[in-house]
Parts: C-alpha cells; sequence; structure tokens
C-alpha cells in the first residue's frame, strides 16, 4: 500500500512559450529542488518527472501506516515552500497536487529503456487525474487518503468528480491544512491491565520516595492499550506522600520536526495550548519559569524556548531551546515530583533520543525525584545510559480471551449494537484493544448474516496496521508469509512445512526453515503438529492473502466452486493453485522478484515420493491459470496442499473406487490421467 502525490505547474504551458530556454531551465531547476527538498522532508521517493510534473512515492521503502498523512503534508508544504522561494525571471508558481492511496508493484531499482517504472498500478493515474481538479495552490485528495486522514488533516468534500476511465464518479476532498490530533478519549472500565498498572505504579512511587530516577519503558504492538494505560497511570499517581506529581506528556506525531515532543512538553509544563499566540506564550512562560531560572537570565530563557516552540525542527535555534528546556525540566523536578512520558519513541529522531537519555543521566547523577516513562512497539529497542537497575521494561500483552469478551461486550452495548456479535469478533481482535475498537466502530448489523466461518471486513485502520506491519518486512520473509498464508493450514488443521513453502518459491527446505524460524519467533507464525506453521493472526493471513495476484485467488476460488467474493477464507486459504511448470527442473532455484504484492516465481520441480505419487511441480504463487477440458468447462486446476501433495480438484475420492461409482467414461480416463500425473492421497477428500 502506498500513496502517490502529483504535482504539476498551474498554466506552465503559457508560461515556457513567454520565456528562453536558458530562463525555463534555470525555473526547472528552481522548481524542482524546491519540490524535492520538501519530499525528502516528509520521506518521500521521486519515482518521476513528466516535463514540469513531478510524481513521488510514499512508502515504497518502508511504511508505519502514516504514508497518506505525510504525503498530504508535503503537498502543503510545497505550496508554501514555493510562495516563500520566487523563481527568478518568472511570475508566482502555483502548484496543483493530487494525492491518491492504494495498492502497487513497488520495485525502486527498476528502470526500463531510460524510464522509470518504480510503482505499478490504478493509483499512480488516479493521482495524476486528480490533481485536474486541485485549486491553484490547492490539493486534491481520494476517499482513502481521506480516511487515512481524518483528524490529522483539515479538509472540505466537494462535488464529486468523473475521473478518465472510472465508470462511476469519484469522490474528493480538499485538503486546507494541518491540524493538531485531537487526544483519544479513554472511556469505559480498564479491561485486563490491573497488573501492570500496578507494576508501573510502584516504579514511579519507588523513583519519587527514593530520589532515584527510573526509565519505565511500556512496550506493545499498535493498539496494545499503551496510551491507556498511561491515562490510568495519570489517574494513579497524582500524589506521592500527599506531594503533587507533575506530568509532562508528550506525543511523537508522523513527521519530521524533530524536537516537536520537546517541544510538547515545554507546554505542558507552563500551562500552554499550541495554538496560544506569540503574546499569551511569552507571558506564561515567564510565570512558569519566575521561580526556576534566576531573574538575570529569565529573558533570555523565555526567548529560547519561544523559538523552540515557534519551530521545533533540527535548527541549530531549536537544539539551543531543547537545551534551555531541559534544564528547565531539571530545576522543576528539583522543586516537585514529575514524570516525562513520551508515547510513541519508535518515531522519534536522533534529536529527541539524546534529549531524553541527557535529561536522564543529569537526574540521575542529581538524586532528583524524576521518571522518564517511553512508548513504544515491540520490535524497536532503545539503548539506555546509566545502571540497568534503574532501567524497567514492562510489556502490554494481549488481552486473554476472558478480558477480550467482556472488553467486546461494552464496546457492542455502547455502540448500540448486539452482544452475541462478540463470538464472532473475538478470534479477530487477537486481545488487541484498538483492534477491538476499530471492528466495533465499523460493524455492519448486515455483515452478521454471512456466513459464520467467513471473516468479516477488516477496518480500514486495522488494514493499515497490518499492511506497514507487512512492508516491515524484508521481501524475503514477506514472501515466506504470503506462502504460509496462502496454504491456509488454519482450515486444513496441519502446519505448513518449510519443503511445502520451499516448493512454493523455488526454494531448498534448508533455505525456507530459517525464514519460517525467524517468523515464527517474532511471533507472526506459530507452530504447529509435525513441525508446519500458520499465521498467527486471522487478520494478518487475509490481509496477506489478498495482496496476491487476482488470477491466484481466481483459481483457488474456482478450487472452492464458488465465485470470488463468497469462498470462505479459510477455505480459500486452504491451497494455493500454481500452473504445471514446462521448465527444466532446479533444486537451486533463485528467489524470483519480490515487491509490494509479488510472492516470488521460478521454476521448481520435486522428485517422486516414495509411494510412487509425483511431487508437485510448477512455478509460485504469481501467475496461475486454469486448465480448460474439450467440453468448454473450467478444469483441472492444480492445487499444492501443506502435506506436498499435487491435488486433482475433480478426482474421485480413493484409487480404488470403480470407474462405474464416478462420471462418465471420458471423465473418468481424464480424471484417472490426471490423478496418475499429479498424485492424489488416498482418501484426501474431493475439492469439488
Amino acid at each position: 500500500m502506498v500513496t502517490v502525490l502529483f504535482a504539476d505547474i498551474v498554466g506552465s504551458t503559457a508560461l515556457v512559450d513567454r520565456l528562453d530556454p536558458e530562463d525555463v531551465r534555470a525555473l526547472q531547476r528552481a522548481y524542482f529542488a524546491t519540490v524535492a527538498g520538501v519530499l525528502r522532508r516528509w520521506h518521500g521517493v521521486v519515482e518521476k518527472y513528466v516535463g514540469d510534473a513531478v510524481m513521488a512515492l510514499f512508502g515504497a521503502r518502508e511504511s508505519d501506516g502514516f504514508d497518506a498523512y505525510r504525503a498530504v503534508r508535503a503537498a502543503l508544504d510545497i505550496q508554501r515552500a514555493l510562495d516563500r522561494r520566487p523563481v527568478p525571471g518568472a511570475p508566482r508558481l502555483r502548484v496543483r497536487v493530487g494525492v491518491a492511496t492504494g495498492e502497487a508493484l513497488v520495485d525502486l531499482a527498476a528502470t526500463h529503456d531510460g524510464g522509470h517504472g518504480a510503482a505499478s498500478g490504478a493509483v499512480t493515474t488516479t493521482a495524476a487525474r486528480l490533481q485536474e481538479y486541485a485549486p491553484p495552490g490547492g490539493v486534491a485528495l481520494c476517499a482513502a487518503t481521506h480516511r487515512a486522514t481524518v483528524g490529522l488533516i483539515d479538509q472540505r468534500r466537494v462535488p464529486p468528480v468523473a475521473l478518465a476511465g472510472k465508470a462511476l464518479p469519484v469522490d474528493v476532498w480538499h485538503a486546507t491544512g494541518a491540524t493538531r490530533p485531537a487526544p483519544t478519549p479513554h472511556e469505559g472500565p480498564l479491561v485486563g491491565r490491573r497488573r501492570e498498572l500496578a507494576t508501573a505504579r510502584d516504579l514511579i512511587v519507588r523513583a519519587v520516595r527514593d530520589r532515584s530516577p527510573r526509565w519505565l519503558s511500556l512496550v506493545g504492538p499498535a493498539g496494545s492499550g499503551r496510551s491507556r494505560l498511561l491515562h490510568e497511570l495519570r489517574r494513579a499517581v497524582p500524589t506521592v506522600d500527599d506531594v503533587p506529581v507533575r506530568w509532562c506528556v508528550a506525543h511523537c506525531p508522523p513527521c519530521p520536526e524533530a524536537l516537536a515532543p520537546v517541544a510538547d512538553l515545554v507546554r505542558g509544563a507552563a500551562g500552554l495550548r499550541a495554538n496560544d499566540p506569540p503574546a499569551v506564550v511569552r507571558r506564561r512562560l515567564a510565570a512558569a519559569l519566575a521561580g526556576l531560572v534566576p531573574p538575570a537570565g529569565l529573558t533570555e530563557t523565555v526567548s529560547a524556548l519561544e523559538g523552540l516552540l515557534a519551530s521545533p525542527d533540527a535548527t541549530r535555534e531549536a537544539a539551543r531551546g531543547a537545551e534551555v528546556a531541559r534544564e528547565v525540566l531539571l530545576s522543576l523536578a528539583a522543586r516537585e515530583p514529575l514524570v516525562v512520558a513520551v508515547d510513541d519513541l519508535d518515531r522519534a529522531t536522533g534529536e529527541l533520543h539524546r534529549f531524553l537519555h541527557r535529561l536522564f543521566a543529569a537526574a540521575t547523577a542529581r538524586s532528583l525525584p524524576l521518571a522518564v516513562v517511553a512508548l513504544h512497539r515491540p520490535e524497536w529497542a532503545d539503548v539506555l545510559p546509566g545502571a540497568r537497575d534503574r532501567r524497567h521494561r514492562l510489556d502490554v500483552p494481549p488481552l486473554r480471551p476472558v478480558e477480550t469478551g467482556r472488553l467486546l461486550r461494552h464496546l457492542l452495548r455502547r455502540a448500540d449494537r448486539p452482544a452475541a456479535a462478540a463470538a464472532r469478533l473475538l478470534p479477530l481482535v487477537e486481545g488487541n484493544p484498538g483492534r477491538a475498537a476499530a471492528y466495533v466502530a465499523s460493524l455492519d448489523v448486515a455483515s452478521l448474516d454471512v456466513a459464520p466461518t467467513a471473516l468479516l471486513p477488516v477496518p480500514e485502520s486495522v488494514r493499515r496496521e497490518v499492511d506497514a506491519r507487512l512492508d516491515r518486512l524484508d521481501g524475503v520473509r514477506r514472501a515466506a508469509l504470503t506462502a504460509v498464508a496462502a496454504l491456509g493450514v488454519a482450515a486444513l488443521g496441519a502446519g505448513v512445512t518449510a519443503s511445502a513453502v520451499g516448493r512454493l518459491l523455488g526454494w531448498s527446505p534448508a533455505r525456507a526453515a530459517p525464514e519460517l524460524r525467524a517468523l515464527a519467533a517474532s511471533g507472526l507464525l506459530v507452530g504447529r503438529a509435525g513441525g508446519g506453521y500458520a499465521v498467527a493472526d486471522p487478520v494478518l493471513r487475509e490481509v496477506a492473502y489478498a495482496r496476491l495476484p487476482r488470477a491466484v485467488r481466481a483459481a483457488i476460488a474456482g478450487w472452492a466452486g464458488q465465485p470470488s467474493d463468497a469462498v470462505a477464507p479459510a477455505r480459500r486459504l486452504a491451497a494455493a493453485a500454481v500452473p504445471v511448470s514446462e521448465a527444466a527442473p532446479s533444486s537451486a532455484a533463485p528467489v524470483g522478484p519480490v515487491g509490494a504484492r509479488a510472492v516470488g516465481r521460478q521454476p521448481l520441480a520435486g522428485p517422486a515420493t516414495t509411494s510412487g505419487a509425483p511431487r508437485p511441480t510448477g512455478s509460485g504463487l504469481a501467475h496461475a491459470r486454469a486448465r480448460t477440458d474439450r467440453a468448454g468447462r473450467s478444469g483441472a486446476v492444480r492445487v499444492v496442499d501443506p502435506s506436498g501433495w499435487a491435488a486433482d480438484p475433480g478426482a474421485p475420492v480413493g484409487r480404488d473406487r470403480a470407474p462405474s461409482a464416478g462420471p462418465a467414461r471420458s471423465d473418468w480416463r481424464k480424471r484417472r490421467e490426471w490423478r496418475s500425473t499429479w498424485g492424489l492421497p488416498r482418501g484426501a477428500p474431493a475439492a469439488a
């Protein structure tokens, strides 16, 4: 999943016609340099230049689920940057920008015949078409980008537009500016976190009483309830031994302003709001620092902090303001107990890490009653200075099934949804409170009437988080995980073995085994009896399966004998269709190209089994085709099950069934031929 930004100069043709070629070159250089600088700042990748238009990708190298937000912020900053940097010899440049979010096949190193080909997908065309409907100096968003940036970007809806090639009008929003996200409301009872809350409270109380600073890390995946635990912790420790405790809390936003969390800590210490005018900021800073800073240095301190609050980036002035802020926090801790908490620390830059480490080291050296609470994902680790007995890691595990059920029933009652839906949602939530809230918020009562074995639609916020989790894997492990998801071991009650994954991807079992073990160690796979593996999270399995090309999904649906949208996920994940390989066998075939969707495709072949039935051969998941018999109906789609057998969907059960018990004689001959070619295990169930 990527977000594509397409920017084009308004009236460029008329502008170029009035300029000499030398002036056009100067204009292009200034324009492209300005745009490229903004894109780099927001972690965008320039995919191509088309005349005076620029196309950039967000989420191409890595993703954390906020690619759409960064793309829109970059689009708004491009307009401001061009306003601040007039182009020599040209009037004020106005740019239209279109931003679209969707699925693409991404290969940043790909170039073909001198042209760029990094991204392939309809989302690139949509972004180019959208910019035509943006006002001069404006930004147009597609519906997916709108949903991904609600609450983060100010935007207004405009009438739907008819894009070229689209059968129906497309909903469009215009972005007008960035907004600070509102604090997450934490309503309802706290479920299943009493032990973690008590442990964290004891650590903070010990730090205050002993004047021995502590660093507490609250570690859990997105949606695990880290922020709710911090909220409850602030309520649980308002005082220690009747002495008020000052809390300064910051959040790391998905933006390149390196010291923005430090600015939030200063606002918390001084009682400031983000939209306070400069005069109010100056007056409140002076009042808050009156007893902390010597009168001779008060004016200089206030000036440095004002600079930090106005522009909390990595400039020298902001760095000076951060040094002053650190001394202010230390002086505040010397006067009263202080807790500094930073949420989403895994998004932080090196400047913020150094700020927190120096703050903690200085407080330890001075024996101040200070505690640092850091919230981050499990895969991110912070290297902290100081004694180990002052550093504590508190994992926020998934809720137990009983606790998850209680939370779901509470959320369903509050949303006026039937409480019986908790049984359907329980296996999808996986003990994640954030995911539970997202499923309940997006739950459609009509969706509960579908077959109980079918997965409910994945909420968009959950899909973005799972997509980002997949994109953080390298190509090899993403391929292995997708292969396990496609083999659908959960439906068959067996595990996917390394040999089955190897045959599917063209690897040897020795290559596949360590990748599966690494995925299991990271919690993405779970072991099954017999040494196989299964995808631990059913939603992750569903999202990984959805990334497969449509041809593969259609082949799997045909094997199940149902339309693509009606196939129960457990069945459609039960096998992966691969074509008959005509390539020469290769025991050391390298992995094929792996992109945002590709799983890797290489010819593969296996030796015959000891029972005489041949092992499957094929070229992987990326292409699947169905054979058609002489009658014109869909014929045998070659299916590889987790045990490694190649099963003919149309073959009768068992090898001993008499021809008279099966279909017509001609069909029986064909199926017997298929069975002898691909091998059907004795007693295997017929798929159709």
